[in-house]
């Protein structure tokens, strides 16, 4: 296995930003590289980040202001070859409908509950290593 995983979180607000770091940690779960992060807070430096490469996973924050994560991961889908993998964090579990029309491959609620939270990122990155093997 790679020896670290970079994963892009995205959410104008540093508050979200800093619950992403801390749920993760050093690692979401043992059996998944060390974490490194590129954090952005606009959706614009999000894809200068994308086409630059070497993103594993992308945390999105649907409640972000302009764009929310759940269009840009839909952005992202249609337009970034071979897109990384995402897991949006969306504002009430009845917006997970909304997930699934952005095709993202996962869904958390704000705030950030640490074990959920890593349970899905360790799940994404597990994923990734499988498809890259």
């Amino acid at each position: 296995m790679q020896a670290t995983a970079t994963v892009l979180v995205y959410s104008d607000d540093a508050n979200t930003r800093e619950q992403v770091r801390l749920a993760t940690g050093r690692r979401p779960a043992p059996d998944v590289p060390v974490v490194e992060f590129v954090e952005c807070a606009t959706h614009a430096a999000v894809l200068t980040e994308l086409e630059r490469g070497g993103i594993d996973v992308c945390v999105l924050d649907g409640e972000a202001v302009p764009m929310g994560g759940m269009g840009l991961c839909r952005q992202i889908k249609d337009e970034v070859f071979n897109a990384p993998p995402v897991l949006v964090l969306i504002g009430r579990p009845q917006d997970a409908w909304l997930a699934t029309w952005s095709r993202a491959e996962a869904a958390v609620t704000l705030p950030v509950e640490p074990v959920e939270f890593a349970s899905a990122l360790a799940s994404l990155l597990r994923e990734k290593h499988l498809q890259s093997a």
